[in-house]
């Protein structure tokens, strides 16, 4: 089995735009593009034209794209296929449906079976990059009982949040991830005693996870979670 078949988690990545050398900086631990995260290989594929702003917000046109680099993955070796960004989920029916492979786009898939873990008196967390366009289409809950156990925080308007926004981005600023990530989980638990799980939309947030872990005494959720489980039941 050559290099390019090898069975791999294939990562499907926002656009960056043309990136400072080196072009392919080293993925930081705990980041989906690092194997070591997963101790299995991982592949990536650039999905033409969706860059942070409009993935955020919603471009359906994007779908073709989705599907696309989704497929050169697969006829690339992954068994595996996810995304770099939990907006991405918008993509999830469309990607599942053209791929023979598992297909998780975003940890926020994870909310049905998460809500089960705990008591029904207890909420979880949803942490994500910009709140303004996590809404209730998202998060895959027609049960309005579940869906009030959900708090949604974001990051908007933090250092990270501009710096994803530019064009190419400046390399990950992971102690004002995790500043911003656990000022958002200070103010949820004020408004919202009753939190007994965190789960990260972000894919950049497991940057930060098991600092958050260690300030926050609670269980944290994010696409690693999720990529570490899809590739156990197939590898």
């Amino acid at each position: 089995m050559t290099s390019q078949t090898q069975p791999s988690l294939g990562v499907l990545l926002l656009e960056r735009g043309l990136q400072p050398a080196p072009a392919h900086p080293r993925p930081l631990p705990n980041s989906i593009l690092n194997p070591a995260t997963f101790d299995f290989p991982v592949i990536s594929e650039t999905v033409e034209g969706a860059w942070v702003e409009n993935v955020v917000r919603g471009d359906p046109s994007l779908e073709s794209a989705y599907v696309a680099a989704a497929r050169r993955l697969v006829d690339r070796g992954a068994i595996v296929i996810s995304s770099n960004c939990g907006f991405s989920v918008r993509h999830q029916t469309a990607v599942a449906a053209s791929v023979n492979v598992p297909v998780v786009m975003s940890s926020l898939l994870l909310l049905p079976a998460l809500l089960r873990q705990l008591p029904p008196t207890n909420k979880i967390a949803v942490l994500t990059y910009d709140s303004t366009h996590c809404g209730d289409d998202l998060l895959g809950l027609n049960d309005p009982a579940e869906r009030a156990r959900i708090v949604i925080g974001g990051i908007e308007g933090g250092k990270f949040w501009h710096d994803e926004l530019k064009r190419p981005p400046p390399s990950v600023d992971v102690a004002a991830i995790e500043k911003d990530v656990a000022a958002c989980v200070a103010r949820l638990r004020v408004a919202h005693p009753e939190i007994g799980l965190l789960l990260f939309e972000c894919a950049g947030f497991p940057l930060v996870a098991a600092a958050i872990r260690r300030i926050s005494k609670l269980p944290v959720y994010d696409i690693t979670s999720l990529c570490r489980l899809a590739i156990a039941s197939v590898a």
